[in-house]
């Protein structure tokens, strides 16, 4: 039944020959948790001086109440009892386009993934352009470990002051100005090479103090805006786009370097910085109580299980670093960070050397590990979300997802010492980055579980702790691989990972222990 049908309908036009007094007919709203359900309750009242009248209470999403008169002609002839009508205007819901329909926490869900995808296309894109680089500038192996190290010194530096920022001024702000930081960096930096070696790292560097405020801010934006529910999968996605990212950067930066020398592959991931941020002002909010044009029921869907809607005024530090789980963190992101951020910017040299591709093979075979991230990520995100509803405590969840995070890659990386095939070194890297993934859904996501309010603050934290395992980490290989072998490379990574796996499964837990 449509609008207009219904407002011709015998509930708002009695038959003519039913009269009654002539009574006030007032609709009041009446706020119902379905979306699109019109509730028309009739009261019908005794009244033998008079005859009958008659009420009407219809309940619209912002329908405002409005007074209208019956003619005198109506009258009800028999009595009547109280009749309460419920009317399901499905067609009122199905006129809706699309678009307006799709959730908007999820609109921001997908804002962040692609911010994320744009992160990690900026970041990777070096590690493919350092080879002709390297060639054309005469760099040795230890200076293109401290131009790919650079990158993390302003990474550093915005962690934990990003996660303060967001939580204060809100995550909108935050994480625009990280993507327009490193968008203008990134553009910047074929001409800091030019210059010379010293401008590059100082370039390099901003590019990371954009970059470092993004993961702060996007989980603040995440936890007020994203039920407990949803939590893993809204994550898994976000993180999916950093590693389709490196998809997109390793895939088609060869071909750009190829065609058009390696400054174009700066320019044109740079620009596309502009195109996302236009979109994020227009249509993102730092918190749903922020959107004019949220929709009231999944607002009180989102703020059913939101975290307290009183502004951060300042930090519990004290009580932060008192926790326990808070150090398991922290320990376990550093462990995480020192094996994923080298096969991030060491993986297409490593194909080059040892497995000798040429540089569009090592392009392209890297890809092949961070699509099986991507899967994997998200297949691990439903998987969580999915034990969670069956009635999984979430420490164990999160232990279960995290564990196969840090023992996964810890096994497939010993095998690669084994093995003289390119295509199983390959497939190993690809196992071992999918297994990886699933700590999207283990540490990635226990900031918001043990600290809502924080999760900002704290991501900043553990994160500087990943940022200095990235800092010496990538540092460190290029030192390692003029001493040693890549086979040392991998055992550090093996090691750490079996560290961490033992101090989240005795440290960790997934419920909230700073309100």
């Amino acid at each position: 039944m449509n609008a207009r049908t219904l407002f011709y309908s015998p509930i708002f036009h009695p038959p003519p020959d039913i009269s009654t007094r002539n009574k006030p007919f007032r609709p009041e709203l009446k706020h119902r948790s379905d979306p699109f359900r019109f509730q028309f309750r009739v009261r019908v009242r005794s009244d033998e001086k008079n005859g009958r009248s008659c009420s009407f209470r219809v309940s619209v999403r912002d329908v405002k109440s409005e007074s209208y008169n019956l003619p005198d002609s109506l009258k009800f002839e028999e009595p009547l009892n109280d009749v309460d009508l419920d009317l399901d205007l499905e067609s009122i819901e199905n006129s809706l386009p699309w678009w307006e329909e799709f959730p908007k926490r999820w609109v921001i869900v997908v804002l962040c993934f692609s911010a994320f995808l744009l992160c990690n296309m900026d970041r990777v894109n070096m590690s493919i352009a350092i080879l002709p680089m390297s060639a054309e500038y005469n760099w040795n192996p230890a200076t293109v470990g401290l131009i790919q190290s650079s990158f993390f010194w302003g990474y550093l530096l915005t962690q934990i002051a990003g996660g303060i920022w967001a939580d204060t001024v809100g995550g909108k702000l935050v994480l625009g100005f990280g993507v327009v930081w490193w968008s203008v960096a990134t553009v910047l930096t074929p001409v800091a090479a030019k210059l010379g070696l010293p401008f590059l790292l100082v370039v390099r560097a901003f590019m990371g103090i954009g970059e470092g405020v993004a993961m702060p801010a996007m989980n603040n934006i995440l936890s007020k805006w994203v039920p407990v529910a949803e939590r893993s999968r809204s994550l898994a996605l976000v993180y999916s786009g950093m590693y389709l990212g490196s998809v997109t950067g390793l895939a088609f930066s060869p071909f750009l370097i190829h065609q058009y020398g390696w400054p174009s592959v700066f320019y044109s991931f740079g620009s596309l910085g502009t195109v996302w941020v236009s979109v994020w002002l227009s249509k993102a909010y730092s918190s749903p109580l922020d959107d004019p044009q949220l929709r009231s029921q999944e607002k009180k869907l989102i703020l059913k299980n939101s975290v307290s809607k009183e502004p951060v005024k300042s930090i519990p530090w004290k009580l932060i670093l008192s926790k326990p789980p808070v150090w398991a963190l922290i320990v376990c992101h550093f462990c995480h960070n020192w094996g994923t951020f080298i096969l991030l910017t060491w993986m297409p040299t490593y194909y080059n050397q040892v497995l000798k591709f040429n540089l569009t093979e090592s392009g392209l075979f890297c890809v092949l590990p961070w699509l099986t991230m991507a899967f994997s990520a998200n297949m691990g995100g439903w998987i969580a979300d999915t034990l969670v509803s069956k009635g999984f405590s979430v420490t164990k969840v999160r232990k279960i997802m995290q564990t196969i995070g840090f023992l996964g890659p810890a096994f497939f990386l010993t095998q690669l010492s084994h093995i003289n095939s390119p295509a199983m070194a390959v497939l190993c890297m690809a196992c071992s980055q999918g297994t990886d993934a699933f700590s999207q859904s283990g540490l990635y996501s226990n900031h918001q579980d043990i600290a809502p309010r924080y999760s900002g603050v704290l991501l900043g934290l553990s994160n500087t702790a990943g940022v200095l395992a990235g800092v010496f980490g990538t540092a460190a290989t290029g030192y390692i691989l003029q001493h040693g072998s890549w086979d040392d490379v991998f055992k550090v990574s093996v090691g750490l990972y079996l560290v961490g796996t033992v101090v989240w499964n005795l440290f960790s837990t997934g419920e909230k222990i700073i309100d």
